[in-house]
Parts: structure tokens; sequence; C-alpha cells
């Protein structure tokens, strides 16, 4: 199964963006598709921040327009929302451990501990820093 990373769903809500029309075809594609796909609660969460900042875009989303296309991923009848589950912390300490992760990737190896969490093995992300950790296939749509 293929996990979104944040950076899709900002190329995919930003038109002025150079991969624009790739990421929404991207994420068309399995928004409304057979298969099952998944979304780590973060990168919503992140998605916001991102497109709302009035220091990253000018000017930024309003908030009702990317709390809107949230509703739209989270409402998507093929999609899995990826939350931390009971034994999250195992799945946490092992890849960071693992990958001896500190700094800015913590949030990285959070995504990609949710995903090994729930058997996700896919990711559709331009971020190269995914190829660390094992057992995670890196897929860039911007190719």
């Amino acid at each position: 199964m293929k996990a979104i990373d944040t950076n899709l769903l900002v190329y995919a809500q930003r038109e002025e963006l150079p991969d624009h029309d790739k990421a929404v075809k991207a994420l068309h594609e399995m928004a409304e598709g057979p298969d099952p796909w998944a979304v780590a609660w973060p990168c919503l969460y992140e998605f916001v921040r991102v497109v709302t900042h009035p220091r990253v875009f000018d000017p930024p989303t309003p908030l009702e327009v990317a709390i809107s296309a949230v509703e739209s991923i989270v409402m998507s009848p093929s999609v899995i929302i990826l939350g931390e589950k009971e034994k999250h912390l195992q799945w946490f300490r092992r890849v960071i451990g693992e990958n001896r992760v500190t700094g800015n990737l913590v949030f990285d190896a959070h995504i990609a501990a949710l995903m090994l969490e729930h058997g996700v093995d896919e990711i559709v992300t331009r971020d190269a820093d995914f190829h660390r950790f094992a057992g995670i296939r890196v897929i860039n749509p911007f190719e």
C-alpha cells in the first residue's frame, strides 16, 4: 500500500508550484482509484501548517480552504488514516534507533514508524530522506 507525504499535498494545493499538475494527477489517481492508500495524521497537520503560513506563501492558503482539502482527503472511501496505535513507541524507537535519527529527521522517522506500524511499505514523496528507512520504498511522482 502507498502513503502520501506532505509535499504531494502542498504541490497539489498550490497552483503556482512547478509540479502542481503532476501532484494533482497523482493524488486524484489514488483518491479515486480502487486500491487503498494512506496518509498519516501528522502529514495532514503539516500540510495545513505549510500552506497557511504567510512566510511560506504570499498569499497563504486561507485556513478554511486548507481544512476543506483535508476533509476531502479524509472522506475518500479508499483512504486509510495512519495514527499511533498501542505499540507505536516500539516502532518509533526501532526506526530512530536503526537509522540514528535526530533533529529535523525525527518528523520523517515518525511518518516512517506510522507506516511500518500499519503495514504500509511505499511513500509517494519528493523527500529523498525517506530512502534511509529500511522497509519503505520511495516513489517520486515528479520524476
